[in-house]
């Protein structure tokens, strides 16, 4: 009845390299759970691999994560995974995967009441999306309270009462936020 409450039921609490998404699916949105796994490799050139997500869009997001937040990928196997087999193409969960990643490689987790949506641009800039009034809404609906968004989505919407926003600029500034939420 409810995708989002499917898509993120059984998620793990405390572990590092999960991020909630807020996905628009045609005009509605949908919570899903993105994963990585970010380790050492014992090869020459790292492993890579992505289930749910755009393989080219994960090796850019992690150039990106190098050059513009100086989080050093060489030598590393990364893994990403979107939970429950949903197959994610929307700009708007690039932000979530900067975030998994940035979560598994510090071994810091994000907040669980935490949610982040946001598609990333070459230089680092977390730029606006569209639907943000439903994303909130239903982001608040599922009883979340937190959520990292870019300050651009902030332009003329309402917040749910309940719901704490953390607008940011790049990505340093929203791996910094969402890494040092306090419980």
């Amino acid at each position: 009845k409810n995708p989002s409450e499917a898509l993120i039921s059984g998620r793990p609490k405390d572990v590092s390299g999960s991020c909630i998404a807020c996905i628009m699916e045609g005009s509605r949105p949908i919570l899903a759970e993105i994963q990585a796994l970010v380790a050492p490799s014992s090869f020459g050139t790292p492993r890579r691999m992505s289930a749910g997500f755009d393989y080219n869009r994960a090796m850019l997001l992690m150039a990106v994560l190098e050059k513009r937040a100086g989080i050093s990928m060489a030598g590393r196997d990364a893994y990403i995974n979107v939970i429950g087999g949903l197959r994610i193409d929307e700009p708007a969960s690039d932000l979530p995967v900067i975030l998994a990643i940035a979560s598994s490689l510090k071994e810091t987790c994000t907040r669980d009441s935490l949610v982040s949506f946001g598609e990333v641009g070459l230089t680092g800039e977390i730029r606006s999306v569209t639907s943000t009034a439903q994303r909130l809404s239903e982001i608040r609906r599922l009883g979340f309270k937190h959520c990292v968004l870019s300050k651009q989505n902030l332009d003329g919407i309402s917040v749910p009462e309940g719901l704490k926003l953390y607008p940011v600029k790049n990505i340093r500034e929203a791996i910094l936020c969402a890494l040092n939420l306090t419980k």
